[in-house]
């Protein structure tokens, strides 16, 4: 029997969430054939909600203009719908090559309890670094890369407008550089007890320190990156990571912007930071940030969990506001799939 033969011959099938209409969602049955040369199967363990991003794309507000450039990694179809997005899976190799045979990988992929995909593709999770907790990966990669666009140098002053999750993450990893001053800043007073779980300051909008080096805004809202502009000192870069997708933000660039040469400057995932591209590459980028994860603190991220079944439901409580969250998790259940010519199972995830 050829390759091709005996991976059609071993077809099963699997489950993926895909949005399929604006606020709707479902999970879905598709064919899952064995994995080729250099290819291995990821029986998923958790998946993590990616909040700001993945309600963009439940709501159906990815600017045609970007949808190219913001397609995940293994995402099937396209935007607005039907699409299958997410990138934070964790899972563990049941097929592929020997040496990856049993491990525990972190996977930029949608939410699916049974993937392929290339071995290139996975990244290795530590021995000291939970399962669960690696659903952070994609996440502090993110922080990671912000962190290299933003450059920051001994004893800076720094503030991190938006406690959510990215703000936090990027105070997190901030919080064990050589700083002169750092701040989390955000408009919730509740977000005090948070910023005091990771050891960061924190500061409402109107009562934050001015004369920042560097300002880094997270909050996804005009009225924070005004006030990032007040805040940096003259000179000073405002680093943007929040994506706004169609919404339009109107800034007040008539005021001090232009005196006080101040900047604006992106920063966004899908490539590594212009400061260091020239030397790492975005699987680099990948196993520093899984490694960093063997902090145990960064456990405050994962802010409840559902199971699988769960997850259309989850993902329009995310979006209606009934469900708060940082970084919600999906747990994936033992699901044996029959082959494709295997009787009907009255289960409706196989």
């Amino acid at each position: 029997m050829s390759n091709a033969d005996q991976k059609t011959a071993r077809q099963t099938t699997a489950t993926a969430y895909w949005t399929v209409g604006p606020e709707q969602g479902e999970l879905r049955c598709e064919a899952l054939p064995a994995p080729g040369i250099g290819e291995a199967l990821v029986r998923t363990l958790y998946s993590g909600i990616s909040k700001g991003t993945e309600l963009v794309v439940h709501n159906a507000r990815v600017p045609d203009c970007v949808a190219g450039e913001m397609a995940a990694p293994n995402q099937e179809g396209s935007f607005p719908s039907p699409v299958k997005f997410g990138y934070l899976s964790v899972g563990i190799v049941e097929e592929g090559p020997a040496d990856w045979a049993g491990k525990t990988v972190f996977c930029l992929y949608p939410h699916q309890n049974r993937y392929i995909v290339p071995v290139d593709s996975l990244t290795l999770v530590p021995d000291g670094v939970p399962a669960r907790r690696a659903v952070l990966t994609g996440t502090v990669e993110t922080a990671v890369n912000g962190l290299w666009e933003a450059g920051p140098r001994l004893g800076d002053r720094v503030a991190v407008i938006g406690a959510g999750l990215v703000g936090g993450m990027v105070a997190k990893l901030l919080s064990t550089f050589p700083l002169g001053r750092l701040q989390l800043i955000d408009v919730d007073p509740a977000k005090r007890a948070f910023a005091e779980t990771l050891g960061v300051v924190f500061s409402h909008p109107d009562d934050a320190l001015p004369d920042c080096d560097i300002v880094i805004h997270c909050s996804a809202s005009q009225e924070g990156l005004e006030r990032s502009l007040q805040l940096v000192g003259d000179e000073g870069d405002v680093i943007e990571m929040s994506w706004y997708a169609d919404r339009s933000v109107t800034l007040p660039l008539g005021e001090d912007f232009h005196a006080r040469r101040l900047s604006i400057r992106a920063s966004q995932v899908g490539v590594v930071a212009r400061a260091r591209r020239h030397r790492r590459t975005n699987a680099d980028r990948l196993r520093l940030a899984v490694s960093l994860l063997s902090d145990p603190l960064f456990e405050v991220f994962l802010t409840g969990s559902s199971g699988f079944d769960e997850l259309p439901d989850v993902v329009q409580r995310l979006s209606d506001g009934t469900l708060d969250a940082l970084c919600h998790v999906i747990e994936y259940p033992v699901i044996e799939c029959p082959a494709l010519d295997a009787p009907a199972t009255a289960d409706p995830r196989c």
